[in-house]
């Protein structure tokens, strides 16, 4: 089974969905590594603010972040091998690391979200739910 770990910076959540404003980047890269793992991809996210020993107990990403710091990240390292470091991937790259055929596949969210403001017929930008 293919690997593929993910070494967030520091955040309150990975989702994207939290506070004032939903970040659509975090919730493509979140809706992909849900694809992924749901094609036999063993997925694992370690966010630096709330699981910092996984980040010292990476050789390679402890390396990383001495050398470079935390605007190294986010780091995906994929099967023991970092792959991408300072950008969220793509899902065709998550796939081409991960082995995984991208055909068909289709993304899971919209960049927009309930949450993200809209505009009125009026032209007036109304605040999202969240």
């Amino acid at each position: 089974m293919k690997k593929i770990e993910v070494f967030d910076p520091a955040m309150c959540c990975s989702s994207g969905v939290c506070g004032p404003s939903v970040d659509p980047l975090l919730s493509r890269f979140s809706a992909d590594l849900d694809w992924l793992s749901g094609r036999r991809v063993r997925v694992t996210r370690y966010n630096l603010s709330q699981e910092p020993k996984a980040f010292a107990a990476n050789a390679l990403v402890s390396v990383v972040l001495k050398k470079e710091g935390p605007k190294s990240l986010p780091i995906i390292v994929a099967d023991g091998n970092i792959v991408s470091k300072k950008k969220y991937p793509s899902r065709s790259q998550l796939a081409a690391w991960a082995g995984v055929t991208l055909a068909g596949s289709k993304p899971m969210v919209s960049a927009a979200s309930c949450c993200s403001p809209k505009k009125t017929p009026k032209g007036r930008v109304v605040k999202g739910c969240c």
